[in-house]
């Protein structure tokens, strides 16, 4: 009959473990759809249109090349962790070191897209209008 018992409470814990261990992977997934990314909360009076963000695009990227929290100069933030909004942090002005929103995503996004085309690899774009539909491109 003790012996029932531990087969029981081993099967429970297994369970509990494996369900543990699928919603980690669960929480850690990139979408599988666009997101538009258009922080209304910060951008109130619209200079461009939304820009859509695909993940699926990007999966050959660090999850960490776009998350991030910082302590003491340092990326510590880590696949698995709460993925806050860029405006948690980055406002319509710049405060202090966190640098302003709209920078923030423009470093980001195009200067790894810049990097990667310096290394003559496949790479997103860099100019207005391929982000920011029917803005006027001024440079390719």
């Amino acid at each position: 009959m003790k012996h029932t018992g531990r087969v029981i409470t081993a099967l429970i814990v297994g369970v509990a473990v494996l369900v543990a261990f699928t919603m980690a992977y669960a929480a850690t997934k990139a979408p599988d759809k666009d997101i538009v990314i258009e922080s209304k909360d910060v951008f109130t009076a619209k200079k461009k249109t939304p820009v859509t963000f695909s993940h699926e695009k990007h999966k050959e990227a660090k999850c960490d090349a776009c998350h991030h929290e910082y302590k003491d100069g340092k990326n510590v933030w880590q696949e698995g962790q709460e993925v806050k909004k860029c405006s948690a942090c980055h406002k319509l002005k710049a405060e202090g070191k966190v640098v302003k929103l709209e920078k923030a995503y423009h470093d980001n996004c195009m200067g790894c897209h810049k990097e990667m085309k310096k290394e003559k690899k496949k790479t997103g774009p860099v100019a207005c209008g391929k982000c920011h539909p029917g803005a006027k491109d001024e440079k390719e």
